[in-house]
């Protein structure tokens, strides 16, 4: 797919990463345009964390080039790209749990220097999520695993990214939340038309909202493919 980086978009080429001198994904392509919901899926150990670690620069990479729209993230700080317009929430640990509600999304606006802004940004977060608005002034530790996940997605908003990025953002929540999140996802990336890299193990909640899904498998790609593909696919485990 050629991708217009005029129009912010990912291009991520020839990518290798991982932890000291040991590599956990290799030559890795992938891009993701503005609008567009792109899914990573694959086993445990795949890789899938270590590409969003990696894209964010929150982690050292051994080669390879990161580009958004003009920009070359190669060499840059995750500061760096916050500042961009790109957001990063981890599978593991996505809010404080002994703030409040209030508080977590404050932190979320850490890089908003104008205090209108910062009120204007919460109230579309709190519309978007009512619960957040309802509860603001609550511990988030007290939250359940779904609404926790909607504060996460929530602080990321704060900064209204051109590019989100989440890590396992189905983990430790039920089905029907799963449903009713992804789809708040999608609706948000269609109406900014911003951009979203979702890594996921949970392979039927992906194609429900993705445009596009690449399988990592040992740290590679070893498949691209449309949504409508992926849906026409009756079984995954041969390329897991």
């Amino acid at each position: 797919m050629t991708i217009d980086t005029q129009r912010n978009g990912l291009v991520v080429q020839n990518l290798y990463a991982g932890y000291g001198k040991r590599d956990v994904i290799f030559d890795v392509n992938i891009n993701v345009l503005p609008g567009e919901i792109v899914g990573v899926v694959g086993h445990n150990g795949a890789g899938k964390s270590t590409l969003l670690k990696s894209i964010f620069r929150s982690m050292p990479i051994a080669r390879g080039n990161i580009n958004f729209g003009q920009l070359d993230l190669t060499k840059k700080t995750s500061p760096y790209v916050v500042a961009q317009g790109i957001s990063f929430t981890p599978a593991e640990l996505p809010i404080f749990r002994d703030l409040t509600v209030q508080e977590n999304l404050e932190l979320g606006a850490f890089s908003i220097k104008k205090r209108a802004t910062y009120w204007e940004r919460l109230h579309e977060v709190t519309e978007i999520f009512p619960v957040l608005g309802e509860r603001l002034k609550e511990t988030a530790g007290r939250f359940s695993g779904g609404q926790q996940r909607q504060l996460s997605i929530g602080m990321a908003l704060m900064t209204n990214p051109k590019l989100m990025m989440l890590d396992e953002p189905s983990l430790g929540i039920s089905p029907s939340v799963v449903q009713k999140t992804f789809q708040v996802i999608r609706d948000l990336a269609k109406e900014r038309d911003s951009s979203v890299l979702i890594v996921e193990q949970n392979v039927k909640a992906m194609t429900q909202i993705a445009d596009r899904i690449y399988v990592l498998r040992n740290g590679e790609v070893v498949l691209e493919e449309t949504r409508e593909e992926a849906l026409s696919r009756d079984d995954w485990w041969d390329l897991f």
